[in-house]
């Protein structure tokens, strides 16, 4: 529900809240300009001296106006003309006539109302409204899928139209909520539901003195008021004894009388013009020019949002396959039942269904909020996402309400979780599912998997054991759909760990050359972001960390040579001038964290790739540190002359060491359990650790740091919600 009040208004009125904003942006230039002409210091003139000097210099003054940001206007008329003029408040002088510029009243009437009148206002006050709404709306989505409110300062996990999506959203919500919700009051002002208090005036005066008025530097009602509490002076009509001075101040509004300097009638302002007043200049940025510049920028977000918001629906749309083959439910005796957010769950979930045809199932695939009837089911499988931090996907947030309610077939379940490690409940709604399914004592068909970030090789290994449990033959052949690739030149290759039969290779590649009169050039890429790469008969990519960024001139990657490997035996295979086909994938969740916190990194082997392209951007004068482990350090201690370049520099203030072979043989984690204290140290200083190599490693480095950070009443997980543990693990 929460999506459909977020992504329809967009889909409906997107050309409206786009025009809004725009026009909103451009008129936030305004009170900037106006602050910029203004005068510093002028705010402290007395209010007396200024109206004695501008009655010398226009005789037919009108008015005095101060506009919020600081530039003083004179209204003024004579025989022959009616004027206004900006002038400079310490000397009277004209600086420019006071004329609005036709450009800007056309903005402003298009972001008034589209041009059309008063039906035009009231599409505004709506498209204001929706604003409104999906800014709210939208927040609480980007809280879930980052795993609440405390981590809406976390890494935005997505890609392409999803990433720039979720990061101008958060950068800009509060000041687009700001402006729909104050252009939402302002429209119910105009329409008359809400009062503005403009009818809450002081009485007018009928009893005055009468005689001759006074000069107006003498009067006593102007003598300990400054610029900086006028908002405008109106003066009586010249020749008209009766008429009075009309003084609007920062507090409140009256009447003067012009021979006595007596105030006759005053009104301080009421709530309702209080509201109003300060509404306005939240709005409109008058008064704050520079938080009106922070709205127009905010304001320049919305059609960035609108595209990009249209495209992830389009592709969530587009990402529920048809599935051919796909029994009725009455007939099917398999059912899959698909938990997904983004869409991708539902590949997989086609390739299993297809596999499970092939070998002569009746399958029925169907998202997890669907509740049938099944009459002939015998099994259930369950391909389930998790959004954000162990929240339901959009697709399955019924599914337990109907499994509770007794909707679904009393069957023998098989649970398959796909998730995201970074996240501390990692697969926590399949964990849910699961005890779910275990409270209604349904048979367990397949022990409950779990699956990071969608692996093709590990969805494959499930259904090979899903087959067996079945008494099936079950081959799982899943290709995601793959980006456009680019062809890559190899321009060098450093060869270690030969001699202890574990070869590992550091590949450097760069752009094709030059052909004809364009150029690809690398793409856009940065230190722990994936290239896939494609090897020759295979179209399912193998993904590598990268330890280059695309600023330093080239691509590069360490990778092993692994027994069957196609394609790392691909990779080792090449010599400079060959070139390997690839296609880049972000991974924003994977970055030391800006500022000078301290930086400690743990490496295994080619681990350390990543760590090496962060080394290559971090600034000296950050304490890092690093723990790198191999087998024997005159074989593959990768990146070794680099290291010891990068610590002379000051980019890198400590390593640590860890040789499984030869002397003091030891793992990375017998050297954190070490330094534990030191650990604990640089944790409790708001440190950061990044963790980078196979499972085995990364689990048995977790426990070390759990141990070390417990004392402080903290653990991986409490520090994974910080975003202040980070791993990239194979």
């Amino acid at each position: 529900m929460l999506r459909r009040l977020h992504s329809v208004p967009g889909l409906i009125l997107g050309v409206f809240v786009t025009l809004l904003a725009l026009s909103g942006a451009v008129l936030s230039l305004d009170p900037a300009l106006e602050r910029a002409g203004a005068f510093s210091g002028a705010d402290a003139i007395r209010l007396a001296d200024l109206a004695s000097l501008v009655v010398q210099t226009y005789p037919g003054v009108e008015r005095i106006d101060r506009r919020e940001n600081g530039a003083i206007v004179v209204g003024y008329s004579t025989a022959d003309t009616v004027g206004s003029v900006l002038i400079d408040p310490r000397s009277g002088a004209a600086i420019a006539e006071d004329t609005p510029s036709a450009l800007m009243r056309w903005v402003k009437e298009l972001h008034r109302s589209f041009l059309l009148g008063e039906s035009g206002r009231a599409v505004a006050g709506v498209s204001a409204g929706l604003m409104a709404m999906m800014a709210v709306t939208g927040l609480f989505l980007l809280a879930a899928m980052l795993g609440g409110w405390r981590r809406l300062n976390r890494p935005v996990r997505a890609q392409g139209a999803g990433w720039l999506h979720g990061v101008l959203a958060r950068g800009a919500v509060v000041f687009l909520a700001l402006s729909a919700v104050t252009g939402v009051y302002m429209s119910l002002v105009n329409f008359e539901y809400v009062s503005d208090g403009s009818d809450a005036g002081p009485d007018f005066p009928f009893e005055v003195a009468g005689t001759p008025p006074a000069p107006v530097g003498s009067l006593a009602a102007f003598q300990d008021l400054t610029l900086g509490d006028l908002r405008r002076l109106t003066f009586p009509v010249p020749g008209d004894a009766t008429d009075v001075f009309g003084l609007q101040t920062t507090t409140g509004e009256g009447y003067v009388d012009q021979a006595t300097g007596q105030v006759l009638s005053w009104a301080d302002y009421t709530m309702a013009q209080k509201v109003w007043n300060t509404l306005y200049m939240l709005h409109t940025g008058q008064g704050l020019w520079w938080l009106g510049l922070l709205l127009g920028l905010g304001a320049l977000t919305v059609p960035v949002l609108s595209v990009t918001g249209t495209l992830i629906w389009l592709k969530r749309r587009r990402a529920v396959p048809r599935i051919s083959h796909n029994a009725r439910p009455a007939q099917a005796e398999t059912l899959i039942l698909v938990g997904s957010e983004g869409g991708s769950t539902w590949g997989l979930a086609r390739s299993l269904h297809l596999a499970l045809h092939a070998a002569g199932h009746q399958v029925h695939t169907a998202a997890m909020n669907a509740t049938g009837p099944f009459p002939a089911t015998k099994r259930m499988i369950i391909l389930t996402a998790t959004y954000g931090d162990g929240a339901a996907p959009a697709q399955a947030s019924r599914f337990l309400d109907n499994l509770a309610q007794g909707k679904l077939p009393a069957v023998p379940v098989a649970i398959l979780g796909f998730g995201d490690r970074m996240f501390p409940r990692y697969c926590g709604f399949a964990d849910t599912v699961q005890a779910a399914i275990e409270a209604r004592a349904l048979p367990v068909l397949h022990p409950l998997c779990r699956i990071d970030r969608q692996s093709s090789v590990d969805f494959a290994a499930w259904g090979l054991a899903l087959g067996q449990s079945l008494g099936i033959d079950l081959v799982l052949e899943h290709h995601a759909a793959i980006p456009a690739k680019q062809s890559l030149r190899l321009i060098s290759r450093s060869d270690f760990g030969v001699e202890v039969g574990a070869p590992a290779t550091i590949f450097r590649f760069a752009a094709m050359p030059k052909a004809g009169l364009f150029r690809t050039g690398l793409p856009s890429f940065q230190a722990g972001d994936l290239v896939g790469i494609v090897p020759p008969g295979s179209d399912l990519p193998r993904f590598y960390s990268l330890a280059s960024s695309r600023a330093d001139g080239f691509l590069e990657i360490a990778v092993r040579k692994m027994e069957g490997g196609v394609c790392s035996g691909h990779l080792h295979g090449l010599q400079p001038g060959q070139t390997i086909q690839a296609f880049i994938r972000a991974n924003p969740a994977f970055r030391p964290a800006p500022g000078k916190a301290p930086l400690v990194m743990v490496a295994a082997g080619c681990g350390v790739g990543p760590m090496a392209g962060f080394l290559r951007r971090l600034k000296p004068g950050r304490a890092v540190e690093l723990y790198f482990g191999a087998r024997d350090p005159k074989s593959d201690f990768l990146y070794e002359q680099e290291i010891s370049l990068w610590k002379s520099q000051g980019r890198l203030s400590r390593l640590v060491t860890a040789f499984s072979r030869g002397k003091d043989c030891a793992y990375v984690q017998d050297r954190l359990h070490a330094d534990a204290a030191h650990l604990r140290g640089l944790i409790a200083m708001g440190g950061q650790v990044l963790v980078c190599g196979g499972m085995a490693m990364a689990r048995a480095v977790a426990v070390e740091v759990d141990q070390a950070v417990a004392p402080l009443g903290l653990s991986v997980a409490t520090l994974k919600a910080e975003g202040r543990y980070l791993e990239d693990v194979y």
